[in-house]
């Protein structure tokens, strides 16, 4: 295998498009030699949430241009890569289709080898990309569609400790800003609004957290949100701009909570593997919080464990950590064929029994 391969990424599994070139010389740290991202919040804004049709349409129209965006900025040409890295999911299903099939023409045009990345992957191995973290590291992996912790024991070796049984933090998130008339993605939303209010003015619950397991849930959370928004609506005849920003305080300080308490219990089970390094990691979109990083740092101190947080472009979805994470499996001798297809599901951990969506189309988690 070469000393230095440089790997084209693409990203298109929920609502974000994106490309990126990254190069990597063996026992050096990378370099990310271009990123792109082309967002899809004006397409979705009007309708409170992210509308698979129309994130899988924008894909197909801006995938190819955000690859040769990507290679301009690179200053490189297709003969200048080494391999292909796509995600093959887990994701909405057009939008994943759409990334792989261009993948797929790109690869058969120029010949290059063709990898297909798990999306959760892309965000686990980030650590490494940014701060060439090394096996095994404890991850944190909270996004809009996942909340899990992980202990990363391989480039595709991934042990689930526990995970949220209904909805992962972002969805709740999103679900909480639609809930309280704030614009998409939620996120952003909430912790803009939170900074003004009062985070112990509602007492809502933390769910779970007296149970002794690393197992999460935010379904219950939301709902208390919407049983106070209601009782404040019918009290006051509406919702005023203090109160939305005390319910919104309140909720995120229950999700850190939440998050703490969880955190705490992971980190003494990875301790008992007696790693030769305690690294504490955190990605997805919602780690881009800063409440929450600032928790989860917190806590890491406390035992006495390193903490690794990616900078806040590679926190939410992006194609350098698919390219990484491509470029990883790659280097181990990993080649996908044409028969690569798009997957709706996909679980890091395939030896634990599924948390989440067991059905015809897999386990989500």
């Amino acid at each position: 295998m070469k000393q230095t391969l440089t790997i084209l990424g693409l990203e298109s599994s929920c609502d974000d498009t994106a490309a990126a070139v990254v190069r990597h010389v063996m026992d050096q740290p990378a370099e990310i030699l271009s990123s792109i991202v082309v967002g899809q919040t004006d397409l979705h804004a009007s309708f409170g949430g992210v509308v698979p049709e129309i994130a899988a349409r924008a894909h197909a129209e801006k995938v190819d241009h955000c690859v040769e965006l990507a290679l301009q900025k690179a200053a490189l040409t297709l003969q200048d890569i080494d391999a292909i890295a796509v995600t093959a999911g887990p994701g909405l299903i057009g939008g994943v289709l759409s990334g792989v099939m261009c993948a797929k023409g790109l690869s058969a045009g120029s010949g290059l080898p063709l990898v297909g990345v798990n999306h959760l992957a892309g965000h686990a191995l980030t650590p490494r990309l940014t701060n060439g973290l090394i096996f095994p590291y404890l991850l944190l992996l909270i996004s809009g569609g996942h909340c899990q912790f992980l202990i990363a024991n391989g480039v595709d070796d991934f042990k689930r400790l526990g995970g949220t049984i209904d909805d992962a933090p972002g969805e709740a998130f999103d679900k909480s800003a639609k809930l309280l008339g704030l614009p998409q993605p939620g996120g952003p939303s909430v912790e803009a609004e939170a900074v003004s209010g009062n985070p112990k003015r509602f007492a809502l619950p933390r769910p779970l957290a007296d149970r002794p397991n690393c197992d999460m849930s935010f379904s219950g959370l939301k709902t208390a949100l919407l049983r106070s928004r209601d009782a404040l609506v019918a009290e006051h005849g509406g919702l005023r701009q203090s109160d939305r920003a005390d319910l919104c305080a309140s909720f995120q300080q229950a999700v850190s909570d939440v998050l703490a308490v969880k955190t705490r219990r992971a980190i003494d089970l990875y301790l008992e593997q007696k790693p030769s390094q305690s690294i504490f990691a955190v990605a997805g979109g919602v780690a881009a919080n800063q409440q929450i990083r600032a928790t989860l740092e917190t806590v890491c101190n406390s035992k006495n464990v390193s903490f690794i947080a990616p900078p806040l472009s590679l926190c939410t979805d992006n194609a350098a950590m698919i390219a990484w994470a491509g470029l990883e499996l790659f280097r181990l001798g990993h080649v996908d064929d044409f028969s690569l297809s798009a997957r709706p599901r996909w679980p890091l951990d395939r030896k634990s029994p599924a948390m989440l969506g067991s059905g015809k189309k897999g386990a989500k988690a």
